[in-house]
């Protein structure tokens, strides 16, 4: 059996990498790695959605959002890959700011778990003899939840103690934790280690000096945490100041990766260890006239479907016998992860108390190959009305093929069609040129709810 790290990220965008995106974003460490040592699953997308829904689907290897949204993992079901794998002789560590892992129970499968404090307005330790200053206008950011009066982004920069340093970055303290345990650790034969890291998740709030190489003219209010809600809420100029602070906090999350696999490397753990890096959905910064990846906003009535900068994620792969320097075309989603790292970490999953619903691409990825899954389907759990009509405003499912994406709930309620060879971020809908491409994918989308014993209502409210 070989080791498996995994190392997952919180709001990383798949076009973040290399030079995809429109505004590059520097990310040397993650783009160095694939070309040298791992493979790149180009199609990767997020099955159910967000935090904790993702990391649910790829802990339990069974796909939650027909069924369930965000609860417990154990609420959720009896699989858990750390429990999997303590039962077969792995010491199993979780290392985490993630602040929504420890609330939701995921530590319980581990042999042991730490988390760092203080993510995302997680109140650890508070020092109300300071007062809470205002980081960002109250207009330009989410408006819950409050606190003192106080929003998200406020909480956060004043619980942190308005830190300014890298090494006091999240990132930096998780990343240095990490290979303190590698360090300490790497002799235990065979280990599970599960790193996970909130950022590049709001608030943004990376070292200005970070900020200002990717817009040095700006002189407002920080732009450190989008409004879940229009982007025409920001001017041009505060827009791209919100860009240039997750682009600031997504840097930092690349170099303090690249330092655990520094380590890795430091350690000579390649040969004998499995090594994954994802992340669990993006985020809009501007596309589709929106911030942030659903709608929370009081004066924004659309539905927001999961396009490609939310719901297309990375997935890098290194160690053991995976080829390197390869990107591969393929489809596959979070529950296909547990089943791989079985086939390439030589560990059993044939005695699960629910079976494994995901479908292993081990021989795809080592062979080259150049097909897994016909489509994926991006989507969180709903709840319809007492109509049968899913609820206003609500997160909307995005489908997922070689050529496609499909929307069938739109932000208008409409379906919505788009060519993601010519349009990789869904900007242009060319349903009203291909409804028999719109009929045939909201067939494919109906049969795979089928295929997951998708409540008949849920599967109602989605299709046309």
């Amino acid at each position: 059996m070989k080791n498996i790290v995994l190392i997952v990220t919180d709001t990383f965008r798949h076009d973040n990498l290399f030079d995809y995106a429109q505004r590059p974003i520097r990310t040397p460490m993650l783009d160095s790695f694939i070309d040298e040592r791992a493979t790149s699953i180009e199609n990767f997308y997020a099955g159910s959605f967000p935090t904790i829904p993702h990391r649910t689907d790829l802990a339990r290897g069974v796909l939650g959002w027909p069924h369930y949204g965000w609860q417990p993992i154990d609420v959720s079901g009896p699989n858990h890959i750390a429990r999997i794998l303590g039962h077969q002789g792995y010491a199993t560590q979780l290392i985490c700011d993630c602040p929504h892992l420890f609330n939701n129970r995921f530590q319980g499968g581990f042999t042991a778990a730490y988390q760092h404090r203080g993510q995302e307005g997680d109140r650890h330790l508070l020092h109300l003899n300071d007062p809470i200053s205002e980081t960002t206008p109250p207009s330009k950011t989410r408006q819950r939840p409050m606190w003192q009066g106080r929003t998200l982004a406020d909480q956060h920069r004043w619980l942190n103690r308005y830190y300014n340093t890298e090494e006091h970055m999240f990132s930096a303290k998780t990343s240095a934790t990490t290979i303190r345990w590698l360090e300490e650790n790497y002799k235990a034969h065979p280990f599970f280690l599960w790193v996970d890291f909130f950022d590049p998740h709001e608030p943004w709030d990376a070292p200005e000096y970070m900020v200002e190489r990717y817009d040095p003219d700006y002189s407002g209010a920080p732009m450190i945490h989008c409004n879940y809600g229009p982007a025409t809420d920001y001017e041009e100029a505060e827009l791209n100041n919100l860009w240039a602070h997750y682009a600031a906090e997504s840097e930092l999350v690349d170099r303090h990766i690249g330092r655990v696999l520094e380590k890795i490397d430091d350690l000579r753990l390649w040969d004998d260890s499995i090594v994954v890096i994802t992340s669990d959905h993006g985020t809009s910064i501007g596309e589709h006239n929106r911030t942030g990846k659903s709608n929370i906003c009081d004066h924004d009535d659309r539905y927001w479907p999961i396009y490609p900068e939310v719901g297309h994620v990375p997935f890098i792969i290194a160690g053991g016998d995976v080829p390197r320097g390869q990107r591969l075309s393929f489809i596959a989603q979070p529950v296909d992860i547990l089943p791989t790292l079985s086939g390439l970490a030589d560990f059993d999953i044939s005695q699960t108390r629910v079976p494994v619903e995901g479908v292993s691409f081990a021989s795809v990825l080592q062979q080259k190959g150049s097909t897994h899954r016909d489509l994926a389907v991006t989507a969180t759990h709903v709840v319809p009305d007492d109509q049968g009509a899913c609820p206003k405003r609500c997160v909307s499912p995005f489908v997922i093929t070689e050529r496609w994406g499909y929307a069938p709930v739109g932000s208008g309620g409409k379906a919505e069609l788009y060519d993601l060879r010519q349009d990789p971020l869904a900007s242009n809908d060319v349903s009203s040129r291909h409804s028999n491409v719109v009929e045939e994918l909201d067939r494919k989308f109906e049969k795979f709810m089928e295929d997951h014993n998708t409540p008949t209502n849920v599967i109602d409210c989605w299709t046309q």
